[in-house]
């Protein structure tokens, strides 16, 4: 009786649909027609997509209540809504991740036909498409990663002990003997501070089949651990799949919650200007709890405006040497920061340089500098640069040495800036007298010293260089 409601219930958003989606095509993801996008444009656009991709345990497609039902209710939301059958693994996970990428390049590529922001191009799974979509968000390039991420009652885990069994068996394959393996796609080990996309986590209580703890609940507390936006939504009950069904008991509390939420992103606009945030701790927000809306790029986005698009890519510890104990240039990050393709690029690295294990190579610190700006403006944008120097060290923490950052880094990075007419905002002199802007440590700004940093790159960013 249930599958017949179910079906019934099918049948009238079919109907439905007509009257709010202005065109439906299918597109053929592989030549032989084995994966497919099903397409639903809305009547009226609000430049948001989201490309759905059913559940099944990676051995079939749950596409009707998990993929093609959310139709009627997305595209009167003006959402685009790109429902992905994807190819299940067979023993080859990246099958089902060349698919999802592919369809969200062609969503991407095709948004100014179809009335699309590329920026506010998000991803929604169930299930096992939960997990395919976490995959997606956290392991994917930066040009097919989502700028948000919907994941209803997901599994996580491939750790089958914690999971669902045949969904880690059927994805992973042999590689499910690698404990390497089973960690790198349980996704919430994969979560990166400002690289993982916002979140939005849907589950119920009651759910037997991928217990919400170690899946769900586990991807919400790896985002929000490392200071990533992230909502958690648990019903009490409804038990396993439910998706977009009518028949689930707290349907229509569920689409006001996530409508809510799908308002309350903060979306650039399309030709927005690209502003990247490249820096060790003091970029990435050490010590402020939620970073990515309290450091200082976020303060800076607030500042400028929906004009443009600040992106934060500082990471914890790094350093401008290549041959330092964490070269910022080796990280996911600095590649994300290059596919960014930004308009203007603000540098702060040098404060972990100055640490003994570090400055005896500081001989090459310069042509590693350098070798950061060549790439930057070989780039076809050739963006706008300002090159911070590092703010004082009010104690030797971490060994950090204010003699070498005021004696050596910053008369380098002068130097460099002179070579390739970089704009320098010179922070060690504008904080040398502000002790009350850095925390205890005497090394990483507080929330008013980041308030203050926005402050400052703002001031320069209004004007013209």
């Amino acid at each position: 009786m249930r599958n017949l409601l179910k079906w019934v219930c099918l049948l009238l958003v079919t109907v439905t649909t007509q009257a709010q989606t202005a065109r439906k095509f299918t597109i053929d993801l592989t030549d032989d027609a084995k994966a497919q996008m099903v397409c639903f444009l809305p009547e009226s656009s609000s430049g948001k997509a989201i490309v759905g991709l059913p559940g099944g345990g990676y051995s079939m497609l749950s596409n009707s209540h998990e993929g093609y039902m959310a139709s009627d209710w997305m595209n009167q939301q003006g959402i685009a809504y790109f429902v992905v059958n994807y190819r299940l693994p067979e023993g080859d996970r990246t099958r089902p991740v060349s698919d999802v990428e592919k369809a969200m390049r062609i969503v991407r590529d095709s948004a100014a036909v179809w009335g699309i922001n590329p920026h506010d191009v998000g991803i929604m799974g169930f299930s096992a498409g939960g997990h395919l979509s976490s995959v997606i968000s956290t392991l994917s390039p930066f040009e097919v990663r989502p700028d948000f991420t919907i994941l209803f009652y997901p599994v996580i885990s491939m750790d089958e002990k914690v999971s669902h069994v045949w969904s880690c068996r059927n994805f992973l394959g042999e590689d499910q003997k690698k404990p390497e393996m089973v960690r790198m796609y349980s996704t919430q080990h994969a979560v990166r501070r400002h690289l993982t996309p916002p979140a939005v986590v849907i589950t119920a209580n009651d759910d037997r089949l991928v217990p919400p703890v170690t899946n769900g609940i586990a991807y919400y507390s790896a985002m929000r651990n490392v200071g990533n936006e992230c909502s958690l939504f648990v019903y009490p009950e409804g038990d396993h799949g439910f998706g977009f069904g009518p028949w689930f008991k707290y349907h229509d509390q569920l689409l006001a919650d996530l409508g809510n939420w799908l308002k309350a992103r903060q979306t650039p606009k399309p030709d927005a200007i690209r502003v990247a945030c490249i820096g060790n701790s003091i970029t990435d927000g050490h010590g402020i709890d939620m970073a990515t809306q309290y450091g200082y790029p976020a303060l800076l986005q607030k500042k400028l405006g929906d004009g443009y698009w600040v992106k934060n890519f500082g990471v914890s510890a790094r350093t401008m040497l290549n041959k330092g104990d964490h070269p910022y240039m080796n990280e996911m990050a600095w590649k994300d920061a290059l596919a960014f393709q930004p308009d203007i690029v603000v540098i702060k690295l040098g404060t972990n340089d100055s640490k003994p294990e570090n400055w005896q190579y500081g001989t090459e610190f310069r042509n590693d500098l350098e070798q950061m700006v060549t790439t930057l403006r070989s780039a076809a944008k050739k963006p706008r640069i300002i090159l911070c120097t590092p703010i004082p060290a009010f104690k030797p923490s971490w060994k950090i040495n204010d003699e070498v950052i005021l004696n050596d880094i910053i008369p380098t990075q002068q130097k460099v800036a002179k070579k390739f007419g970089l704009e320098v905002v010179d922070l060690h002199t504008l904080f040398a007298d502000a002790a009350d802007l850095v925390q205890s440590d005497g090394i990483h700004p507080n929330e008013k010293g980041a308030q203050r940093m926005s402050e400052i790159i703002f001031e320069l960013l209004s004007k013209q260089p």
